[in-house]
């Protein structure tokens, strides 16, 4: 664990707008965000923002083997330490914003819960616009969409704006209570029914 925080932390400091934490999510976080992939059936799993792999591990935890799990992570390091730490995981260095085309190009109509990592009250308006575009159309008919925040970050404008923005976006958005066991404390969005856009 403390070389994945002294890798995240040196990665954080080259790039802090892209990594947009100063260290990995708990256990209890990666608990909380995995709440959606079902207990049974063969579920595709699609990771954005995998960092470290906090996430990730709990991803393969829950689907012990079934499924698909791809995770995209923008970072070449982090992506080659995915790798190593998880040899049998899908990983992609692709931005976020490209999901639809790297779904279809690998056959997938669609994926059934996509969580995120990323970092969406460092992002613009417009990035925040592309990417949440991006979930929901590579989200399945019956998928989830699940993210986060963190507590300190909440009143402040990006993080306002996000939360606008996926009211907007999805019918149903159910925050989840705090999780003060990480750095720094977070909360859970969880997301279901895309709205469609009015012709």
């Amino acid at each position: 664990m403390a070389n994945e925080s002294t890798l995240f932390l040196g990665e954080f400091f080259r790039s802090p707008t892209v990594v947009g934490a100063i260290a990995p999510s708990s256990r209890r976080l990666s608990s909380a965000v995995a709440v959606p992939i079902p207990e049974r059936g063969d579920p595709v799993v699609v990771e954005l923002g995998a960092g470290t792999g906090p996430f990730t591990a709990e991803i393969q935890r829950r689907l012990g083997g079934r499924g698909r799990h791809i995770a995209l992570e923008i970072n070449p390091r982090l992506a080659d330490h995915l790798r190593v730490r998880h040899p049998g995981l899908e990983v992609l260095v692709e931005d976020a914003a490209r999901l639809p085309s790297l779904l279809a190009d690998r056959g997938l109509t669609g994926a059934d819960v996509i969580v995120s990592g990323l970092p969406w009250a460092a992002f613009a308006p417009s990035k925040q616009a592309v990417l949440l575009r991006a979930v929901v159309d590579s989200l399945g008919p019956h998928g989830a969409f699940t993210t986060f925040s963190y507590v300190h970050a909440r009143m402040l404008g990006p993080a306002v704006r996000f939360r606008r923005s996926l009211a907007r976006t999805f019918e149903e958005v159910v925050p989840g209570r705090t999780v003060w066991r990480n750095l720094p404390p977070a909360f859970v969005f969880h997301a279901r029914r895309p709205r469609v856009p009015r012709a």
